[in-house]
């Protein structure tokens, strides 16, 4: 089903956290079309991961308004946005907290209520996306870096997001990981929002 407007709107956002007398973000706004991929660049602390976790809903709106596929961010929005915006974390073993690979990967859409042969479908085609299936019935915490940014994105491509946010996404990784993960991106489908201080890994 097409979706009319733009994936992502942000109209003048503004963030302060408790004891800082500056704002960490102050009138933020942008649009994001559909299918887009845009890099947010900016030094470390810069406000970059604040305005990642604003995206769905994991920091509270203090001011401004933003908006996923034309629905605001409020209240009684908030499950349903959560399931449109997937946000893959700087560290990946905030993501990653299960015996085995797929059992990370499934966790959400079981919360949904998959099950059975369906679930581990699910857990497959997530992981065969990001070119990991063969790594379902291993230990998260026995795998590389690189092996754990490919996992933790799974788990949220798992929940089909229309909107793919990633934090930060080779803090950690290696050169090779690093352009295997800008090789990466491109065959997905999902507006991509990547924040990044990495210049060249932007460019590429």
């Amino acid at each position: 089903m097409s979706r009319p407007g733009p994936a992502v709107r942000v109209e003048r956002l503004g963030f302060s956290y408790p004891g800082r007398r500056a704002p960490v973000l102050q009138g933020l706004s942008l649009a994001v079309a559909v299918g887009e991929r845009v890099a947010v660049l900016g030094a470390n602390g810069s406000g970059k991961t604040t305005f990642a976790l604003h995206l769905n809903g994991l920091l509270e709106l203090q001011s401004g308004r933003i908006e996923i596929h034309g629905r605001p961010l409020a209240p009684d929005t908030l499950r349903a946005i959560r399931r449109e915006v997937g946000l893959v974390f700087q560290d990946p073993d905030d993501q990653l907290f299960m015996s085995t690979v797929g059992e990370d990967v499934a966790f959400g859409p079981a919360n949904l209520g998959v099950a059975g042969d369906a679930l581990e479908g699910v857990a497959r085609q997530a992981l065969g996306r990001v070119g990991a299936e063969a790594l379902i019935d291993r230990a998260p915490h026995h795998l590389s870096e690189g092996e754990k940014r490919r996992v933790a994105l799974a788990t949220v491509l798992a929940m089909h997001p229309g909107v793919l946010v990633l934090d930060e996404p080779t803090s950690g990784l290696d050169p090779a990981g690093t352009r295997e993960l800008a090789e990466l991106l491109p065959t997905l489908d999902n507006t991509q929002i990547i924040v990044t201080h990495d210049l060249p890994f932007a460019l590429a």
